[in-house]
This record gives C-alpha cells, structure tokens and sequence, in this order.
C-alpha cells in the first residue's frame, strides 16, 4: 500500500512546537534583527530544510524570498538538491549542515554537527540559526501535514497518523493553505502547457 510521504505533525508535536514558537516571539524577532544573518544566508539555511522536509508550499515561498534576497535560480536549485557546497560561503557550511543534519535525523542533529555550529558562530548566531531552524520545520510540518489529508481524500494515507487529527489541522489551516495549493496547482498546470 502506497503511503503518504513526507514528514507530519502528531498532535503533542505540534502542541509541543506552537507552545515553543509563542513562547519565544521576542527571540524570533531579535533572530530576524541579527546582522550576522543576512536574508540571502537564512534563506538557505529555510531552503535546506525544507528539501529535507519537503514541503511543496515552503519551497515555493521560500524560493522567492531567495530569488528576491540575490540568489539565483541556479543557486536555489542545487540548495533544494542538497548541494549547497558550492554556492555557499565558508561562513555559511556549518549552519547548512547543521540544518540538513537537524531535518534528517527528524530534530536530533549529531552532536558533532551541534558542536561545530555552537563553535564556528558566537552563541547568539548560533542560538539564532537554530530559531530559524525550528521555525521553517514548523512551516514544513504544517504544509506537509495538510497535505496529508488531502492525501488521504486520494486514498493515500500517512503512515501513524489518526485522520481526526488530520481533519483538525485541514480546517484550521484551509484559510492559508488551500489558497496556496490551488496557487501552485495552477503554476503547475501552466508550466506543463
């Protein structure tokens, strides 16, 4: 049986990461604030992320606001293929490793790969890449999450996952999110022609 792919919020998950994202407004604020974080570097580490993640919204999103920050299209491809090495900067390897690390073993990064970011950077970057971290895997899980109810409309259902849940989280992202999949449905269906 075909299964939905892609990472997907539980419901002490998400209670657990949107008490965690309210808690902490006035770090994200201060994150966004820091200089030695410029728009292009964390829209690398969102795109990274998200190519783990694989959510079809956030690399939509996410692509323009890169496109918009300087980065090239091509830039943009290899990040959302997991190579980044050659377009990034030195400055920048530890975090994109340190964020494909985190999305891979599902938010337990190596503590080799934590070492290295918390030793490269100072600790306020290094405490800010890791907010930047948690709030784009939010994004991924909530985008993927919707997605897998309109999956399980299909017939192709997450694996662990309970559909009154999925019902749940579909109606209170409908406002946002389904918009935007009918967006992208029509850039796809243009691209195509």
């Amino acid at each position: 049986m075909e299964h939905f792919k892609g990472k997907i919020y539980t419901f002490r998950q998400y209670r657990e990461d949107l008490v965690f994202l309210i808690k902490n407004i006035p770090r994200f604020i201060r994150a966004f604030r820091n200089d030695t974080i410029p728009r292009s570097f964390a829209e690398k580490i969102m795109l990274v992320v998200t190519a783990v993640n694989g959510c079809r919204y956030c690399s939509w999103f996410h692509a323009k606001q890169a496109l918009s920050s300087g980065m090239t299209e091509h830039e943009i491809r290899e990040i959302l293929d997991l190579q980044f090495h050659a377009n990034a900067s030195d400055h920048e390897i530890p975090a994109l490793l340190y964020a494909q690390n985190y999305a891979e073993t599902d938010r337990k990064p190596d503590r080799e790969v934590s070492d290295r970011l918390f030793d490269y950077y100072d600790a306020r970057t290094a405490e800010d890449i890791t907010l930047y971290i948690r709030a784009i895997f939010f994004g991924n899980l909530t985008g993927n999450t919707f997605d897998a109810f309109l999956s399980r409309i299909r017939g192709i259902k997450a694996e662990n996952s309970a559909v009154a849940f999925e019902l749940f989280f579909f109606l209170l992202n409908f406002p946002i999110l389904f918009p935007l999949s009918l967006l992208l449905k029509n850039k796809s269906g243009a691209a195509q022609s």
